[in-house]
């Protein structure tokens, strides 16, 4: 007789009050652990080494400043270099897409939440399309709205944020933000939505991120909930 223990099942989490669900994109919809992002990074430092004429060592010490203290590397290069943000995004994403894999489970889950379904992101709409094609997930989402969007002021300043909420008509407190940075979810927590942050699997490194990058927030106030399982945690949701 077989007497193993069933796995156990976590309760239903309670978001009856969720009309709006709204999605990172890099890091958060596919998993960190496909390196996607890293192709990414590469492709700022050569980008960064070549606006700031600077050999790489630091050209990385200084994009990974612009990226905490600014948002993104963008906005830092923008403020201190005037780049072009059009040339900036065609050269940092012009990458191979093939590590992100079709995800039906991820589609599934997302399609059976009750409500709007938003990418907001940090990248361009082009990014963010092609990512979804390869995940299988393209005709999922209400809308995108990327950096162009907002008027390249990124995530985590709070004009990014409201402007995406005015675009589409979002009640904060009837929305919740999924981010792979907790950084990033700070202004929601303060403007009311749920926050989750989605998080690598334990144990992973890799040595283009910094720790703050990889943080977890646990015991944060800003961070509602971590999951290092998202399509598990939709599955609560439903």
């Amino acid at each position: 007789m077989n007497h193993m223990t069933p796995p156990a099942v976590l309760p239903r989490l309670d978001f009856d009050h969720i009309t709006d669900w709204v999605f990172d994109l890099d890091n958060t919809l596919y998993p960190r652990e496909c390196n996607l992002f890293a192709q990414i990074d590469t492709a700022i430092t050569e980008y960064v080494m070549k606006v700031a004429q600077l050999e790489f060592d630091a050209a990385r010490e200084l994009q990974k400043a612009y990226y905490r203290d600014h948002g993104t590397t963008l906005n830092g290069l923008m403020k201190t270099h005037a780049v072009d943000p059009e040339d900036y995004l065609k050269m940092v994403h012009a990458i191979d897409y093939s590590p992100v894999e079709a995800h039906p489970e991820l589609v599934e889950a997302i399609a059976a939440l009750p409500g709007r379904k938003f990418i907001f992101t940090n990248a361009s709409t082009g990014h963010a399309e092609a990512v979804l094609d390869r995940l299988g997930a393209s005709a999922l989402f209400e809308g995108i709205f990327d950096i162009k969007a907002a008027r390249y002021q990124p995530k985590p300043l709070e004009i990014a944020y409201s402007d995406f909420l005015a675009a589409h008509g979002i009640g904060a407190k009837q929305a919740i933000m999924f981010d792979d940075l907790e950084k990033n979810l700070r202004v929601p927590h303060a403007i009311g939505m749920a926050t989750v942050q989605v998080v690598a699997g334990s144990g992973f490194e890799h040595d283009q991120c910094d720790a703050w990058e990889l943080g977890r927030g646990e015991g944060l106030d800003h961070v509602h909930h971590v999951t290092d399982d998202i399509v598990a945690f939709l599955a609560r949701c439903r």
